[in-house]
């Protein structure tokens, strides 16, 4: 038979869930502060773009489409912007000539690159600036977190800079 939660537990996930509503507030800030000191013209929904094309590699429309959970014509407005600004470009696929392939430009990948350094420099001045008592408490607590979601995990490396 299954538990019923306690008053406590149903407090404890109230307070689970206000603590990572602000802490998904100061993430998107740092991720904004970031990408505006790349690119400032960019949108968040614009870099998620290119940070899964960085991931994934090149895609068709309805591929990139599905990546970012947004419909076809949502992500073909994106594509049509950040073609304009030089970021990804329309290729033809090799199996498919009917298909277009969506892919990074040069430009793109500095901006994914350089937003992705300047985020992790500053997550890091936020994570030196906490008790190191907490640190192994944080880390175990987001991992749980992620992996809850579905999100992959980020890892160091020559591909850090790939991840959202």
């Amino acid at each position: 038979m299954p538990r019923r939660s306690s008053p406590a537990s149903a407090s404890d996930a109230e307070a689970m869930v206000s603590a990572l509503l602000t802490a998904s507030r100061l993430l998107v800030a740092v991720s904004a502060r970031s990408l505006a000191a790349v690119e400032e013209s960019l949108t968040l929904p614009q870099f998620r773009m290119l940070v899964v094309l960085d991931g994934r590699g090149p895609l068709s429309l309805s591929g990139l489409a599905a990546e970012l959970e947004v419909q076809p014509s949502t992500a073909m407005r994106m594509i049509d912007r950040l073609v304009a600004a030089g970021t990804v470009a329309r290729g033809v696929s090799a199996e498919d000539r009917r298909t277009s392939v969506i892919s990074l430009t040069k430009e793109g990948r500095r901006i994914v690159r350089e937003a992705t350094d300047r985020r992790r420099q500053e997550i890091a001045r936020i994570v030196e600036a906490m008790p190191p008592g907490q640190h192994r408490h944080l880390i175990d607590a987001l991992q749980a977190f992620t992996e809850a979601g579905g999100e992959p995990a980020v890892v160091n490396g020559p591909q850090a800079h790939a991840n959202w």
